[in-house]
């Protein structure tokens, strides 16, 4: 089951590290079309903006799992890389069981309400004529907040010691 559960988070990885890789792309042609537009043909183009907004938007949340599955966050505690394997695999099955896994299930949870009734109103850009489709990019938050407490788990039941 275990092994199963590693290859759904894997496969998981493999999606969101496409999807970081496709903003990625989009975030440079969109400020690149917009440098364009301004400084070569003084017009300006509201639509590239605010696709270069929402790119960028779902590149910063969707990043969150994608690190966590490399092993690649951020560590607090500044002793750690003077101490034992051990006792990092524990100290980081402590943050991910007390604080990881919590605070992203309730970070999912509370953000349903607000989701929802912005998929009712089908929200768009505040600009004029800007571009629609808010709700869309909304939607990147409870789905990178899932995925970062399901790349947490996986964490947390890969053998750390076995890897070092």
């Amino acid at each position: 089951m275990r092994t199963l559960y590693l290859g759904f988070c894997a496969r998981l990885d493999r999606l969101t590290a496409f999807v970081c890789g496709l903003a990625c792309g989009i975030l440079i042609l969109s400020v690149l079309g917009t440098v364009v537009a301004r400084l070569g043909f003084d017009a300006g183009r509201i639509e590239l903006q605010n696709l270069a907004g929402y790119a960028f938007a779902v590149l910063l949340v969707m990043a969150v799992p994608y690190t966590l599955a490399r092993d690649g966050h951020v560590r607090v505690e500044v002793l750690s890389e003077r101490l034992s394997p051990g006792y990092r695999h524990r100290a980081d099955l402590v943050a991910l069981l007390l604080f990881l896994i919590p605070v992203f299930g309730l970070l999912a949870w509370a953000f349903l309400p607000d989701l929802a009734y912005s998929w009712s109103i089908r929200e768009g850009a505040v600009e004029t004529g800007g571009l629609g489709g808010v709700y869309l990019v909304k939607t990147m938050l409870p789905v990178a907040a899932v995925l970062t407490t399901l790349q947490g788990i996986a964490a947390a039941l890969r053998d750390r010691t076995l890897e070092s």
